[in-house]
């Protein structure tokens, strides 16, 4: 039952307790704002995260970084191999993250882990936190005031961190554009016999990305994309079965595979919200986009998401202005959707294009990985702009302070 008492006001109230949801609450909280939490604590999640570069540049600034890198494996090398068996077939490419004077292009890690660290953190900071869903929000007087678990919060600002079926979202009346794939996602974790050398291989087949990444020690995530005939296929076989069919794929280059309990088959979509902002809501993750499981880009644009808002409200407030005013709110829309846009153009481009078998769609898929691959200056350009976009990226994601 909700409360009947006065609102507790805060400047920033951050709504749902997700990977996105608790980064958000924590770096702004680092920044000097007057933050809570809303959201329930997330649930287990047998999922894992590649995070590039620039998110763990985020996390590090939200002081989370340093209890989830224990937790976490490099990706020094990134291999795509070109496993269509179609006429015109794309040459196999290898990137180095030393080309570019890095350590690595990011670090993958179990989401549970993730969500344990992050939650550590807002422990440790101390961050205010109503454990419950929001039930209603609503804008009155210049602010939004919302009931969760039998408490009233008032904020300047809502950020709407609470996934792709936002109720923040629709609670302000933003719409979305929406679609499906004819594919569904495979997910599980695996333990192999010989080392993966810190190399994320994406295979790219004909029904989509059969996608490996590494773990800390002998073991590594796997997104394997098919065609929904074979999702029956997949759901009966046994762990031993399906361990040796990730051998055979993976041209045994791991080894003896042995697959762990857990695992999991997703429906692929794609959603964008037509407004990433309005009525003292800034949606973020996603609220605001929600991408297949291809190119390791779904967290890594929300944690941008959530940089850019951070650099925008900094310096809304050194102006002295109101950090959920329809300005403020322009501002980080206006920042953010060029790479909302490009990012979902391309993750939907180069989905597309597997499952086509027409020529040309193959022929330039392969001339355009060849001269990504071939050309020295266009090839670190595609492997930072893989990172991070070159032209406004956050200045966080940049490893620039606010």
């Amino acid at each position: 039952m909700v409360s009947d008492a006065e609102p507790v006001d805060h400047q920033i109230a951050v709504v749902g307790a997700g990977p996105a949801g608790l980064t958000a609450a924590l770096l702004l909280r680092s920044q000097g704002f007057d933050v809570t939490l809303v959201g329930p604590r997330p649930a287990g999640d047998p999922r894992t995260t590649a995070l590039l570069t620039g998110s763990v540049n985020v996390l590090a600034a939200a002081g989370a970084w340093s209890r989830a890198e224990d937790h976490a494996a490099p990706m020094r090398t990134m291999r795509i191999v070109d496993a269509t068996d179609r006429l015109v077939r794309s040459p196999e490419a290898a990137f180095q993250a030393g080309e570019i004077g890095l350590e690595a292009f990011g670090f993958n890690i179990e989401n549970d882990a993730l969500n344990r660290a992050l939650i550590e953190t807002a422990e440790a900071a101390d961050l205010p936190w109503i454990e419950a869903p929001v039930e209603s929000a609503e804008t009155a007087g210049g602010r939004i005031v919302m009931s969760a678990g039998g408490k009233r919060v008032s904020a300047l600002l809502a950020v709407a961190a609470d996934g792709a079926r936002s109720f923040m979202r629709e609670a302000v009346g933003i719409g979305t554009r929406s679609w499906t794939y004819p594919q569904q996602a495979l997910v599980t974790i695996f333990g192999h016999t010989l080392s993966h050398n810190d190399t994320s291989t994406e295979f790219h087949t004909r029904s989509g990305p059969f996608t490996v990444v590494p773990l800390q020690g002998r073991r590594s995530s796997l997104v394997w994309v098919v065609h929904p005939d074979e999702a029956p296929w997949l759901e009966r076989m046994t762990d031993g079965e399906l361990a040796r069919e990730i051998e055979i794929r993976t041209h045994r280059l791991l080894g003896r595979v042995t697959v762990e309990a857990t695992r999991g088959l997703l429906p692929l979509s794609g959603m964008v919200a037509r407004k990433l902002a309005d009525e003292r809501v800034a949606l973020v993750g996603e609220a605001a986009h929600r991408f297949p499981p291809i190119g390791a880009q779904g967290l890594n644009l929300g944690f941008r998401d959530i940089a850019g808002l951070a650099e925008v409200l900094v310096q809304a407030r050194d102006r002295g202005a109101d950090p959920g005013s329809d300005a403020t709110l322009s501002a980080y829309a206006r920042r953010r959707r060029a790479d909302v846009e490009s990012r979902t153009l391309a993750v939907d481009l180069l989905n597309r294009s597997l499952l086509s078998d027409f020529v040309p769609v193959s022929a330039a898929r392969g001339i355009g990985l060849f001269a990504a691959t071939a050309i020295g200056p266009l090839r670190r350009f595609v492997m930072r702009e893989g990172l991070a976009p070159a032209i406004g990226a956050p200045r966080l994601v940049r490893g620039l302070p606010l």
